[in-house]
C-alpha cells in the first residue's frame, strides 16, 4: 500500500530528505561500531554531494557531522572526527541585545546628525566651526528630501540647526539647491568651476 509522506515521521532536517534520513535510521540499527562509522562517513558523504557548492566553505563537514548528530537524536555511538554541538545548545537562545532607547529629536536626521551638531556646539567661534555647520545643514537638507519629496526652504533648516543647539549657533548662508543635492552634486563653487572649464 502506498504511503504518503504525511503520513510518516516529520524530518528532523528536511533539506537532505527522507532518504537520507533512513540511512541515518539504519546507521543506528548497526551493532558493530566500527562498520556504524564507515557506514556514518558514507552518509556524510551523500551529504555532501547534495550541496556540491558549499563544499569550499570553511566548517562545511563539521556542520554535517553536526547535522547527523541532530537527525540521529545524538543517539549514534560512533568515533566522531570533530567535536559536534550538544543537544543541550541546540535550544540555548543567543544573549539580549541592548537596544538604544534614547530620544532622536528629528529622526529624518538620525542620531548622528544630532551628536555631530551637539561637538560644534562646544567648538569655540571661528571658520571650523562655521564650516562643519555648514556641512551638516546641507546633509540635513539632503536628509529631509529624502523623507519629504517636495522642497524645503532653507530657514526650515536654519531653524533645525538653531533647536539642536539651543539657540546658540545661527546660521543664514545660503544651503545647496535641492536640485543638486538630489543627484549628489558637488558643492556649487565647485560645480561652476568646472562649467568653466568645459567653455574652455
Amino acid at each position: 500500500m502506498l504511503e504518503y509522506n504525511s503520513q510518516q515521521k516529520q524530518l528532523v532536517m528536511p533539506e537532505y530528505g527522507r532518504n537520507v534520513q533512513q540511512m541515518v535510521d539504519h546507521c543506528l540499527t548497526i551493532e558493530d561500531r566500527e562498520e556504524r562509522t564507515r557506514c556514518a562517513h558514507t552518509i556524510i558523504n551523500i551529504m555532501g554531494n547534495l550541496f556540491p557548492h558549499l563544499r569550499d566553505i570553511d566548517d562545511f563537514k563539521h556542520k554535517l557531522w553536526d547535522h547527523l548528530a541532530i537527525m540521529s537524536d545524538f543517539k549514534l555511538d560512533i568515533d566522531y572526527p570533530c567535536e559536534i554541538v550538544r543537544k543541550e545548545n541546540l535550544d540555548t537562545l543567543p544573549e539580549r541585545i541592548p537596544y538604544s532607547t534614547s530620544n532622536i529629536r528629528y529622526r529624518h536626521y538620525g542620531k548622528l546628525t544630532e551628536q555631530m551638531m551637539q561637538k560644534a556646539q562646544l567648538m569655540s567661534e571661528g571658520e571650523e566651526r562655521e564650516v562643519l555647520v555648514n556641512m551638516l545643514a546641507n546633509y540635513m537638507k539632503r536628509s529631509y528630501l529624502t523623507w519629504n519629496k517636495d522642497n524645503v526652504e532653507d530657514e526650515k533648516i536654519w531653524q533645525d540647526v538653531r533647536d539642536y543647539t539651543h539657540g546658540t549657533i545661527h546660521i543664514n548662508t545660503p544651503l545647496m539647491r535641492a536640485k543638486d543635492l538630489k543627484e549628489g552634486g558637488s558643492q556649487p563653487q565647485q560645480k561652476q568651476k568646472n562649467n568653466k572649464k568645459k567653455k574652455k
